[in-house]
């Protein structure tokens, strides 16, 4: 079993470009969802798609299960997504040992910019970037589930400055 370790923040600006090393497109949509579990497929660079379960109700850190599936299995379970399919592109960046993944959305949530590190154990302190701003681990709205089924693109896209 994988456990999923994670921080999320913030960007507050394109520091971060000039240390991308790879950029990916993804669709994802999520076809299930309980209280502390979820079902999402995702689509990568329209080439590669994975089914992944997530277990747990916190939200720094759950067990995950992500098998590689056909595209076409993909697409077709995208067109039963529930609520909003997420378009971002994913960017990782390594900084200071670390691989850090920002995701910058387009679709619903154009102009949303968030950076995720994983870490191996919860108490793990990665260095934060130059670029990173307001930590929102543990802000429900910042979950691509919420946003997926609960519309906050007014607010996350409007109401939250990405300049803290």
């Amino acid at each position: 079993m994988a456990k999923e370790i994670e921080r999320k923040f913030l960007v507050k600006d394109d520091g971060w470009r000039a240390e991308a090393v790879s950029a990916s497109t993804f669709i994802q949509a999520y076809v299930a969802t309980q209280e502390d579990r979820s079902l999402r497929v995702r689509l990568i660079d329209d080439k590669r798609a994975t089914l992944t379960i997530k277990i747990g109700r916190q939200l720094i850190s759950r067990d995950e299960f992500e098998y590689d599936i056909p595209v076409e299995d993909a697409r077709e379970l995208i067109g039963s997504a529930l609520g909003i399919v997420l378009e971002k592109t994913r960017h990782e960046v390594e900084h200071e040992g670390f691989t850090w993944e920002v995701d910058v959305y387009a679709g619903a949530y154009e102009g949303l910019v968030v950076a995720e590190v994983e870490m191996e154990h919860e108490d793990q302190q990665p260095p934060l970037p130059s670029w990173v701003g307001q930590e929102v681990t543990g802000d429900r709205r910042f979950s691509n589930l919420v946003m997926a089924t609960e519309d906050l693109s007014g607010e996350l896209c409007g109401g939250v400055s990405h300049s803290a």
